[in-house]
């Protein structure tokens, strides 16, 4: 079984998000977490799939993987909200955070993520799409989820899991923990696929 395999390995999760480490453990996953920091830059022509699968895979660049283990695993994630065809990141303050709950109030947006699994030999890189549907969501509704819930480390201003995604969401087309910010179905795959060739 695959969790025999990986909890053999070192594993490091890339990854400064809370629900990351929680769905990552919640898959049974023995991991260490370790923190990158990038400027995370890309072609604004290129389409929501290219960027996230680029982003994950640049997450990966201040790692020096020559000085680990042959079967050390990382694992990077990056996950951007896309709504109307704009992009649409973690917001700047109340004001934003604002703006981006009233664009997706009544309307329906896609939550793209790119995972990255690689090993000191190779690398994996893919992504999931989930559509979600949010009902109008009124001012006050809003605004109390703002001020309760502080959603600035998220993107798009909102966690699926939180009392916003339980009132405000009527349709989720996909992969739920992808919103959360983590395929884990595809990731599982990917640990598969980079385990089983070790």
């Amino acid at each position: 079984m695959l969790l025999d395999e990986s909890n053999k390995r070192k594993v490091f999760l890339a990854s400064k998000s809370p629900r990351r480490r929680e769905l990552l453990a919640g898959m049974g996953v023995n991991f260490e977490v370790m923190s990158t920091d990038v400027e995370e830059t890309y072609d604004h022509a290129w389409s929501p799939e290219e960027i996230v699968m680029h982003l994950s895979r640049l997450k990966l660049s201040p790692i020096d993987m020559s000085q680990y283990d042959p079967n050390t695993i990382f694992i990077t994630c990056d996950t951007i909200v896309v709504v109307n065809g704009q992009i649409i990141g973690k917001p700047k303050d109340k004001e934003d955070a604002t703006r981006m709950l009233k664009m997706l109030s009544g309307n329906t947006h896609t939550v793209y993520s790119g995972v990255t699994v690689a090993t000191p030999q190779r690398q994996l890189t893919d992504y999931r799409a989930t559509e979600v549907v949010f009902e109008t969501l009124t001012d006050d509704m809003i605004q109390y989820y703002i001020d309760t819930y502080q959603p600035y480390d998220k993107a798009g201003s909102y966690g699926v899991q939180e009392w916003i995604g339980r009132v405000g969401i009527r349709e989720v087309h996909g992969s739920f923990y992808n919103v959360m910010g983590l395929p884990t179905r595809l990731l599982w795959q990917m640990l598969e696929a980079v385990c089983e060739t070790h």
